[in-house]
């Protein structure tokens, strides 16, 4: 069953990253503005203008640009970068291992303060400790992550500066990264000042990405511990005098978490999507900022391989959500 369900998100992946590539290929070329100009000033010729055409293929019509740039992804090449001069490839995998860090450090604190606030909230039920979770939880999800980055900046950047507000590291460190990922390598590799310096500015963007995900799973998690709680080997618990943060904790918890595990891996796609704009607003050098400098620059190749990037990303997370979901449901796993 597990394995019918991973080929058919394989099959389904080529139709679907064909339409992605072709939405993209379109809207970039309706959408009004001359990047080839833009790149070449305002001092370049006409002639000069149509060489940089040609060369970049913009003088081709557009069906026969198409098929070529589609022949490139076959080929896992998505072109040079109109701006920078470089293959789009090689800024990709120069910047993506900062989102990634930065979207699974989102991930793990989501995760521990949402089951912290649902146990909190099961465990004093009925208290002012339920409705402070309610609370949270409502606010969470009112307030975008990208809101949540300008008021940290306001308050812990601005008017109370505990930590730094922009960047990845700071740049009097000397640090050379063999993978790209900070804040793990400077660990391993005892590099402390390094790691605290990246640690202090990762905090403030993963909490804004985090916030609204915690929210969810504290609304959700608390909801499957309250059918847990009523269950019969849970009244067999406290018959028998276990004391209820004990029951809460072992015996609740692991059969709740369940529906909880699916729906946090659904919302960690849409995670990932939303370190474009907190990127941004950090100065964090991850894929999503360089999207946002491609698209205001009009780097076709640039944002054609950005959006390609990350729709292979959420393929592939949802294919490891199916894979998951499946070892954790015996119904799936044997069906």
């Amino acid at each position: 069953m597990i394995g019918r369900q991973v080929a058919l998100r394989l099959l389904l992946a080529f139709p679907t990253l064909f339409g992605v590539a072709l939405i993209v290929f379109i809207l970039l070329r309706v959408v009004p503005g001359d990047p080839i100009a833009m790149m070449a000033g305002v001092t370049a010729t006409p002639e000069e203008i149509e060489r940089l055409r040609g060369l970049y293929g913009l003088d081709r019509p557009l069906l026969e640009q198409f098929w070529a740039y589609l022949g490139q992804l076959v080929q896992g090449d998505f072109g040079v970068s109109i701006t920078r001069r470089l293959p789009v490839t090689e800024l990709i995998f120069e910047r993506l291992p900062a989102t990634i860090e930065l979207s699974l450090f989102a991930m793990a604190l989501a995760v521990g303060l949402g089951i912290a606030l649902a146990v909190a909230a099961t465990y004093w039920r009925g208290r002012a400790a339920e409705r402070m979770t309610d609370g949270f939880s409502a606010f969470g999800l009112a307030v975008p992550d990208f809101l949540w980055g300008l008021i940290f900046i306001l308050i812990l950047g601005v008017l109370i500066p505990v930590l730094p507000i922009s960047g990845r590291v700071d740049p009097s460190l000397s640090f050379s990264s063999a993978t790209g990922l900070y804040l793990i390598e400077s660990f391993f590799r005892g590099q402390f000042d390094v790691f605290v310096s990246t640690l202090s500015r990762i905090v403030l963007p993963a909490l804004s990405l985090a916030l609204p995900l915690a929210a969810i799973i504290a609304r959700v998690l608390k909801s499957s511990l309250a059918e847990v709680m009523q269950q019969d080997y849970i009244l067999l618990a406290r018959v028998k005098g276990f004391g209820r943060f004990r029951i809460v904790m072992r015996d609740a918890l692991r059969n709740a978490l369940v529906p909880t595990v699916a729906l946090t891996a659904v919302q960690f796609t849409f995670l990932v999507g939303g370190t474009v704009l907190v990127e941004r607003i950090f100065s964090f050098p991850g894929l999503g900022n360089m999207a946002i400098e491609a698209v205001v620059n009009r780097d076709l190749p640039l944002i054609q391989g950005v959006v390609i990037t990350f729709a292979l990303i959420f393929i592939a997370l949802n294919m490891l959500i199916d894979l998951t979901y499946g070892l954790l449901n015996p119904r799936l796993r044997h069906g």
